[in-house]
C-alpha cells in the first residue's frame, strides 16, 4: 500500500468554498468518478480543508501509477467534466508547476 499527500488552494471566496464542499459530500459525488478512482488503483482518499487550503491523503495499491491514472483520466469524458467543474473553485499553489493542480507533498516527519 502506498500513501500520497497533496495540497491545493481554493479561490478565497466563501460561496465558492461552500459549493466545492457541496460537490464533495457523499450524496453529491458522481458515482462514475468514484468508480474510475477505484479502477485506477486508489483504495482510499480523504480531503481536509483549513481556510482555502486543501490537503488530500490518497492510499493506493502498490501497482498504482500516476502516468496510468493520467492516461485514464484523459480518456474519460465524465472525469474531464468533473475536472472542468472543479477548476472553477481551485487555484494553483504559488509554487505549482504550469498546469499542476494538486501538488504532491514531501513527508518530513513520522512517528
Amino acid at each position: 500500500m502506498k500513501k500520497y499527500c497533496f495540497a491545493l488552494d481554493l479561490k478565497d471566496d466563501p460561496a465558492l468554498i461552500a459549493e466545492y464542499e457541496y460537490w464533495h459530500k457523499s450524496e453529491n459525488a458522481w458515482p462514475e468518478n468514484l468508480q474510475h478512482i477505484r479502477e485506477a488503483g486508489i483504495t482510499g482518499m480523504e480531503i481536509f480543508r483549513t481556510g482555502n487550503r486543501l490537503f488530500m491523503i490518497m492510499e493506493a495499491e502498490d501497482s498504482f501509477s500516476f502516468e496510468r491514472k493520467s492516461a485514464m483520466d484523459a480518456a474519460n469524458a465524465k472525469v474531464q467534466d468533473w475536472e472542468n467543474l472543479m477548476a472553477t473553485f481551485q487555484q494553483p499553489l504559488a509554487w505549482a508547476k504550469p498546469g499542476e493542480k494538486w501538488v504532491l507533498m514531501e513527508k518530513i516527519f513520522a512517528l
